[in-house]
């Protein structure tokens, strides 16, 4: 009896293993990547507008299309042990992907919304996403848990702040730039939050305030000393308060470190300068093996042409990088032995008698691009000619009233520690080549690598944060 019912047994699986090889054999390409699907996160259904619906290939959208990059590539364990290439996640389209142009194989999307003058960010110890918002007055955490490559929540960490512009990182505390200082964030209690039980101390109220140019930006060196860049208070007045146009150099508890510059000069105001002669570096980063590059906004008034935009400088102790009485004259990569050349409408003063006595930029770009915040790109996920390439944020300046310049996040390719090029990344941010970017859809103002080696660009003019990832050719 027993081998009456085993042998049915085996009939009834036979017939079930024919059946379902037929199936396979009738459509393969659907039924090995629903399979696979079944070990990774669920799409992503955060969109505005009708649900988008996943399809075997892709996201089929309202319009009929379908995006192949809308799908989370399988993370599982293959069963001999290798591992299944991982594509970034990326949401439905939406009104970034509809006019943002980044270079072939990246995919555009909104990361979030809704900010108040988001400016410069960074990546925190945690994986999220740390964006000072300046009219906020707020530190946003923009961190996604579900891994759907949309912000969770615009999350307030901080609050009451002067016109945050950036923040970084440092041995368990966030150091914040703001218009009139420096502040140390704390979260003494681990809730991720820096209000209720978290700590705020001055370091330094040492920096110019107000004036022009009024934002300021902060960064860690790897000598562990604080930098900090306060733009000038005009176009191209002398600046009786030192501090301004330079990079500052601090301690970390806000006092002067001995071996700066002019530690001892007779004017107080130049005991923290580092370096001077930066109209306006918005942003600087350091590079692995020390070196310091800052951009920097040139003068106005010169003409459609002139100043060529200073991108890439070399920033070291102690010297003088022309402003307001010279300027990088030449486009791209500066010529070897280059000096720079004189701005007429500004008589010398003291330190500087004369256009040989001051150092020029390394890289130059078209005039009045107006460069924001700048980040180098150091991870794996985007394409190896990538690797080791500055993107910087061209916020566009008013003052090319013949040709307005274009909005736009430029990257600055890098050879042999040096930069040698710069290629459009991410355009499309303004409805003509006519139209000047005061009036754009967006304007973008900040660039940071994030913890899975995707690309954040933060866009002041109207509140939103793009994600940018690879996605293959």
């Amino acid at each position: 009896m027993w081998k009456t019912q085993f042998g049915t047994l085996l009939g009834m699986l036979a017939a079930a293993l024919l059946v379902a090889g037929v199936a396979q054999a009738a459509d393969s390409r659907i039924y090995l990547p629903m399979m696979m699907r079944s070990a990774t996160l669920p799409l992503p259904q955060r969109t505005a507008g009708p649900t988008a619906s996943a399809s075997a290939t892709g996201t089929v959208h309202p319009t009929g299309t379908v995006d192949p990059t809308t799908t989370a590539s399988p993370s599982a364990t293959a069963t001999q042990g290798t591992e299944v290439p991982k594509v970034p996640v990326v949401p439905p389209a939406d009104a970034a992907s509809a006019r943002l142009k980044a270079p072939d194989g990246f995919a555009v999307r909104i990361y979030a919304s809704g900010l108040q003058e988001p400016r410069l960010m960074t990546t925190g110890p945690d994986g999220a996403l740390y964006v000072a918002s300046r009219r906020g007055a707020t530190i946003l955490r923009l961190a996604d848990a579900d891994s759907d490559g949309l912000a969770d929540a615009n999350q307030v960490v901080a609050r009451g702040m002067n016109g945050p512009h950036n923040l970084e990182w440092h041995d368990g505390s966030f150091y914040v730039a703001e218009n009139d200082k420096v502040s140390k964030l704390t979260d003494l209690d681990g809730d991720g939050s820096f209000t209720g039980g978290g700590e705020r101390v001055t370091v330094t109220t040492n920096i110019p305030s107000g004036g022009g140019h009024s934002s300021r930006t902060v960064h860690i060196g790897p000598d562990g000393k604080l930098y900090v860049a306060a733009g000038s208070s005009s176009n191209n007045n002398v600046e009786t308060d030192k501090r301004r146009a330079t990079i500052l150099r601090f301690n970390l508890d806000g006092s002067i470190p001995a071996d700066n510059p002019f530690a001892g000069d007779p004017t107080e105001t130049r005991h923290p300068v580092w370096a001077e002669g930066l109209r306006n570096s918005v942003d600087f980063l350091f590079l692995p093996d020390g070196r310091l590059w800052a951009d920097h906004n040139g003068s106005d008034g010169l003409g459609n042409d002139a100043p060529p935009e200073e991108i890439v400088i070399q920033v070291e102790r102690g010297k003088h990088y022309g402003w307001p009485f010279c300027y990088t004259s030449s486009l791209g990569v500066t010529p070897a032995g280059s000096h720079e050349v004189r701005d007429a409408r500004v008589a010398f003063a003291a330190p500087i008698s004369s256009c040989d006595q001051v150092t020029p930029a390394l890289f130059t770009d078209a005039a009045h691009q107006a460069p924001l915040g700048m980040t180098r790109y150091d991870k794996t996920q985007f394409p190896a000619a990538f690797r080791d390439s500055l993107l910087v944020a061209y916020h566009g300046s008013w003052n090319a009233d013949q040709t307005p310049r274009d909005c736009r996040v430029q990257q600055i390719v890098v050879n042999d520690g040096q930069p040698v090029e710069a290629r459009p990344f991410l355009t499309g941010f303004r409805d003509s080549p006519t139209q000047e970017c005061g009036s754009a859809w967006g304007r973008p103002a900040g660039v940071a690598v994030g913890a899975q080696g995707e690309v954040f660009v933060s866009d002041d003019k109207n509140g939103n944060i793009y994600r940018i990832v690879y996605v293959g050719q």
